[in-house]
């Protein structure tokens, strides 16, 4: 329970459903008062108490268990780590796969519960044989499938996600939780990065990496600027390049590239970004792995659309061919499969291919 109104419903959804629920507040913060106040965050020790208030409404037990340390390490650190590489993680995805599927759901079956329950828009469907499929939820505006990729067959056996079944918006939910007589009925959501105050992410890096001055080139390798850090850029950015010469066609630049070897950023036209096959790394399955070459459609940011694309597992790398070229990709991104509205698996992107420039 984070203290949002998603959270609190699913638990309210599940206590009424006959489940015997007990609560569950994450203190993933050594100092959690130098988290966002207010409603913004998930992290707070006002957004504890939130859930706190939630679960005695229901009428449930309520626990605070500190992971925070985990939290620090296989989240946090890592999200710092890709940066510094040059790559672009999600940690919202990596809290799912190492703390709220993997740490919580450890310590849960540990002390005798069978599933960790969440807000989640997402959908688990039961086999005739017994197991367990992910799919997206009924609501495609909500649905967050896509940070649930990494889940495999066993922490899907046990995961329960009450919102994820029934065509609700946001403003049922809402109301839902007005009726149950829930306080966070009208608290807003929260959002961006929990572990970044003030949501200032190049702010965050570089108190943590340090400032170090690199150049900004073209393509053809000539300066046409510096920067303070590599890791405050990403695959496909636009604004804040600060780049004092103007394109010979006068149009915008986009970041095409980022070395952290040599700590220099390259920037080019829109087109350079079209990449039309990837390779991707780690991969995890939500059941089965799939054999041979198939057809899938694929999400690639968690607010992103699909896109069709070819995709086979050789040598444990996953290599996807898109049908048309897509923008924006970047290393350290997940990729996501689907068929249909099943979660076939995810995979973390390791290289591109673009339409012009070759592998990035």
């Amino acid at each position: 329970m984070s203290g949002g109104v998603d959270s609190a419903v699913a638990a309210a959804r599940a206590a009424e459903a006959g489940h015997d629920v007990t609560g569950v507040h994450l203190a993933l913060s050594a100092n959690p008062q130098s988290f966002r106040t207010g409603a913004r965050g998930c992290c707070t020790i006002e957004d504890s108490r939130d859930a706190r208030r939630a679960a005695d409404v229901i009428g449930i037990p309520f626990y605070v268990w500190d992971l925070a340390d985990r939290f620090r390490e296989d989240v946090v650190e890592d999200f710092i780590a890709e940066y510094e590489a040059g790559r672009t993680p999600n940690p919202c995805l990596r809290c799912n796969e190492k703390i709220k599927f993997a740490a919580l759901l450890d310590k849960a079956l540990a002390l005798g519960f069978d599933a960790v329950c969440t807000g989640h828009y997402a959908k688990v469907v039961t086999l005739a044989d017994g197991s367990r499929e992910l799919h997206r939820a009924s609501d495609m505006a909500k649905d967050q499938s896509y940070v649930l990729g990494v889940l495999d067959e066993r922490q899907l056996a046990h995961a329960l996600f009450p919102l994820g079944d029934t065509v609700t918006t946001k403003d049922e939910i809402r109301a839902e939780a007005e009726v149950r007589g829930l306080a966070v009925a009208k608290k807003p959501d929260s959002h961006d990065i929990c572990f970044i105050a003030d949501g200032d992410t190049q702010g965050f890096l570089a108190n943590r990496l340090g400032k170090a001055e690199g150049d900004i080139v073209d393509e053809s390798g000539a300066k046409l600027g510096t920067h303070e850090g590599a890791y405050g850029f990403t695959i496909g950015q636009r604004k804040g390049l600060r780049i004092g010469t103007p394109a010979a066609d006068g149009k915008p630049r986009y970041v095409l590239d980022i070395s952290p070897v040599d700590n220099t950023v390259t920037v080019g036209p829109a087109a350079a970004l079209d990449v039309t096959a990837l390779r991707a790394i780690k991969p995890r399955w939500c059941g089965t792995a799939p054999t041979g070459p198939g057809t899938y459609t694929a999400q690639l940011r968690a607010h992103g659309g699909e896109t069709e694309v070819t995709a086979e597992l050789v040598d444990g790398t996953l290599e996807v061919t898109f049908t048309e070229p897509v923008r924006g990709v970047a290393p350290g991104q997940a990729i996501v499969l689907y068929d249909d509205t099943r979660v076939v698996g995810s995979a973390t992107i390791s290289t591109t291919t673009r339409a012009t420039a070759g592998a990035a």
